[in-house]
């Protein structure tokens, strides 16, 4: 039984990433279903000239054939909402409406794809197009998992450097309060328990040059992988895990690890 005293660790916040690359979404609550992502979490992508990657038989792909912040700052300068209900995303900038886009129809796309192949300029390596696959996860991993940030682990990174680090740079799903600072590095191959949901912790997150870019102000403003490894020794910061037995979470939901 997951342990629910006032002081356990709980989940701090939630979040999805609907295109892989865009700004996140908050979410209350989330259903986990075994071998699977969040729901929608990268359920799509925004191809930056042609990948290769075939809808009627989707692969991993690695990052840089998509438009990602590793290589595109400038995205991070979107707000970004999708609707399941409705299949459409919504793009604004300062809060101003830059496109509303149905991503379920070829209309929606083609309007979605001109916007980015506008916005990116001379970023873009050729033909910006909108890629889906139902059941696919355009993820850094070829596994289909959820990512974990210790919100502990990055206030002790932004301690030792001096800067406040920002959570939302390591766009992991499950933001968690209460572990001591990289206690997640002794967890792999651990199980965990959020109420019914168990998952296994299966590997480390190596990060890249996407969590140098602030999300707030879009700039590149911090090398967080070499701050990583002067203080750890690795770049890592957080933690894949699969989900063994689902459930529904919940922000506040308290985690144990058995």
């Amino acid at each position: 039984m997951a342990a629910s005293s006032a002081d356990s660790p709980r989940i701090s916040s939630i979040y999805r990433y609907p295109v892989k690359g865009l700004s996140g979404e908050r979410m209350a609550r989330a259903e986990l279903a075994p071998g699977a992502t969040l729901k929608a979490d990268r359920a799509f992508a925004l191809e930056n000239g042609p990948s290769g990657f075939d809808p009627a038989a989707p692969s991993w792909q690695p990052k840089i054939k998509f438009l990602c912040l590793m290589r595109n700052a400038k995205i991070a300068a979107l707000d970004t909402r999708y609707d399941d209900s409705t299949g459409t995303l919504t793009v604004k900038r300062d809060g101003r409406m830059l496109i509303e886009a149905d991503l379920l129809k070829p209309a929606g796309r083609a309007a979605l794809e001109s916007f980015f192949q506008g916005f990116m300029g001379g970023e873009a390596r050729g033909p910006v197009r909108l890629l889906r696959s139902p059941g696919h996860s355009f993820s850094d991993v070829a596994k289909k998992v959820v990512s974990i940030i210790n919100l502990q682990s990055v206030a002790a990174l932004g301690e030792a450097i001096g800067r406040t680090v920002h959570p939302l740079r390591f766009r992991g799903n499950l933001h968690v309060n209460g572990w001591p600072a990289w206690l997640e590095t002794q967890m792999i191959g651990h199980e965990i328990e959020i109420g019914a949901a168990r998952l296994r912790v299966v590997k480390m997150i190596q990060r890249c040059a996407a969590t140098e870019v602030n999300p707030e102000t879009a700039e590149r403003d911090m090398d967080v992988p070499q701050s990583l490894y002067r203080l750890t020794g690795e770049d890592d910061c957080g933690i894949y895990a699969e989900v063994v037995s689902g459930g529904t979470i919940a922000e506040g939901d308290a985690i144990n690890v058995p």
